[in-house]
Protein backbone atom coordinates (compact mmCIF):
# COMPACT_ATOMS: atom_id res chain seq x y z
CA UNK A 1 0.00 0.00 0.00
CA UNK A 2 1.06 3.55 -0.76
CA UNK A 3 -0.40 6.69 0.77
CA UNK A 4 0.02 10.06 -0.88
CA UNK A 5 -0.59 13.45 0.73
CA UNK A 6 -0.48 16.60 -1.40
CA UNK A 7 0.00 20.15 -0.19
CA UNK A 8 0.94 23.56 -1.54
CA UNK A 9 -2.07 24.51 -3.60
CA UNK A 10 -3.63 27.94 -3.43
CA UNK A 11 -4.84 30.96 -5.35
CA UNK A 12 -2.46 33.07 -7.44
CA UNK A 13 -2.67 35.60 -10.23
CA UNK A 14 -1.66 34.75 -13.76
CA UNK A 15 2.10 34.76 -14.12
CA UNK A 16 2.62 33.66 -10.54
CA UNK A 17 4.21 30.52 -9.14
CA UNK A 18 3.34 27.70 -6.76
CA UNK A 19 5.18 24.61 -5.58
CA UNK A 20 3.18 21.50 -4.85
CA UNK A 21 4.47 18.75 -2.58
CA UNK A 22 3.44 15.12 -2.28
CA UNK A 23 4.53 13.16 0.77
CA UNK A 24 4.74 9.44 0.06
CA UNK A 25 4.15 6.80 2.75
CA UNK A 26 4.12 3.02 2.69
CA UNK A 27 5.65 0.61 0.14
CA UNK A 28 7.51 3.27 -1.76
CA UNK A 29 10.33 0.92 -2.74
CA UNK A 30 8.12 -0.89 -5.25
CA UNK A 31 6.80 2.11 -7.18
CA UNK A 32 8.05 2.50 -10.73
CA UNK A 33 6.84 6.02 -11.41
CA UNK A 34 5.41 9.05 -9.67
CA UNK A 35 3.43 11.76 -11.37
CA UNK A 36 1.26 14.83 -11.16
CA UNK A 37 -2.17 14.98 -12.69
CA UNK A 38 -4.96 17.54 -12.71
CA UNK A 39 -8.69 17.64 -13.16
CA UNK A 40 -10.76 20.72 -13.89
CA UNK A 41 -14.53 20.78 -13.28
CA UNK A 42 -16.36 18.90 -16.01
CA UNK A 43 -13.17 17.55 -17.54
CA UNK A 44 -11.31 14.26 -17.35
CA UNK A 45 -8.18 13.84 -15.28
CA UNK A 46 -5.09 14.57 -17.35
CA UNK A 47 -1.41 14.00 -16.86
CA UNK A 48 0.87 16.95 -16.15
CA UNK A 49 4.27 15.41 -15.47
CA UNK A 50 5.72 12.03 -14.59
CA UNK A 51 9.09 10.57 -13.69
CA UNK A 52 10.65 7.23 -12.89
CA UNK A 53 11.18 6.73 -9.17
CA UNK A 54 14.83 7.37 -8.33
CA UNK A 55 15.59 8.74 -11.79
CA UNK A 56 15.94 12.14 -13.38
CA UNK A 57 13.99 11.16 -16.48
CA UNK A 58 10.90 13.33 -16.77
CA UNK A 59 7.91 13.56 -19.09
CA UNK A 60 5.64 16.58 -19.45
CA UNK A 61 2.35 17.38 -21.09
CA UNK A 62 2.81 19.83 -23.96
CA UNK A 63 0.65 22.39 -22.17
CA UNK A 64 3.11 22.76 -19.28
CA UNK A 65 6.50 22.22 -20.93
CA UNK A 66 8.93 24.97 -20.02
CA UNK A 67 6.74 26.19 -17.15
CA UNK A 68 6.43 23.22 -14.77
CA UNK A 69 9.19 21.10 -13.25
CA UNK A 70 8.71 17.75 -11.52
CA UNK A 71 11.31 16.56 -9.05
CA UNK A 72 11.71 14.15 -6.16
CA UNK A 73 13.66 14.06 -2.92
CA UNK A 74 14.18 10.38 -2.15
CA UNK A 75 15.58 11.10 1.31
CA UNK A 76 12.33 12.84 2.22
CA UNK A 77 10.05 10.54 0.19
CA UNK A 78 8.55 13.64 -1.37
CA UNK A 79 7.55 14.52 -4.92
CA UNK A 80 7.39 18.15 -6.03
CA UNK A 81 5.87 20.15 -8.83
CA UNK A 82 7.25 23.64 -9.36
CA UNK A 83 4.74 25.65 -11.39
CA UNK A 84 5.85 28.94 -12.93
CA UNK A 85 4.16 31.37 -15.31
CA UNK A 86 0.78 30.06 -14.25
CA UNK A 87 -2.20 30.62 -16.51
CA UNK A 88 -5.94 30.65 -15.77
CA UNK A 89 -6.24 27.40 -17.74
CA UNK A 90 -3.99 25.73 -15.16
CA UNK A 91 -6.82 26.03 -12.64
CA UNK A 92 -7.70 22.53 -11.42
CA UNK A 93 -7.46 20.05 -8.60
CA UNK A 94 -3.95 18.62 -8.73
CA UNK A 95 -3.33 15.01 -7.75
CA UNK A 96 -0.19 13.07 -7.00
CA UNK A 97 -0.11 9.52 -8.37
CA UNK A 98 2.04 6.43 -7.87
CA UNK A 99 2.36 3.56 -10.33
CA UNK A 100 3.67 0.00 -10.18
CA UNK A 101 3.00 -0.50 -13.87
CA UNK A 102 5.76 -1.31 -16.34
CA UNK A 103 4.03 1.18 -18.66
CA UNK A 104 4.03 4.02 -16.13
CA UNK A 105 6.26 6.43 -18.08
CA UNK A 106 3.25 8.19 -19.50
CA UNK A 107 0.86 10.99 -18.72
CA UNK A 108 -2.09 8.58 -18.97
CA UNK A 109 -3.85 8.30 -15.59
CA UNK A 110 -4.96 4.71 -16.29
CA UNK A 111 -1.43 3.43 -15.60
CA UNK A 112 -1.46 4.81 -12.05
CA UNK A 113 -2.54 2.77 -9.04
CA UNK A 114 -2.60 5.15 -6.07
CA UNK A 115 -3.80 8.71 -5.69
CA UNK A 116 -3.70 11.45 -3.11
CA UNK A 117 -6.70 13.50 -2.05
CA UNK A 118 -5.74 16.44 -4.25
CA UNK A 119 -4.83 20.08 -3.72
CA UNK A 120 -6.65 22.94 -5.42
CA UNK A 121 -4.84 25.40 -7.66
CA UNK A 122 -6.72 28.49 -8.79
CA UNK A 123 -5.19 31.00 -11.19
CA UNK A 124 -6.98 34.29 -11.76
CA UNK A 125 -6.49 36.58 -14.73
Amino acid sequence: QVQLVESGGGSVQAGGSLRLSCAVFGSTYSTNCMGWFRQAPGKEREGVATMYTGSVSTLYADSVKGRFTISQDNAKNTLYLQMNSLKPEDTAMYYCGASFSARCYTTQPREYNYWGQGTQVTVSS
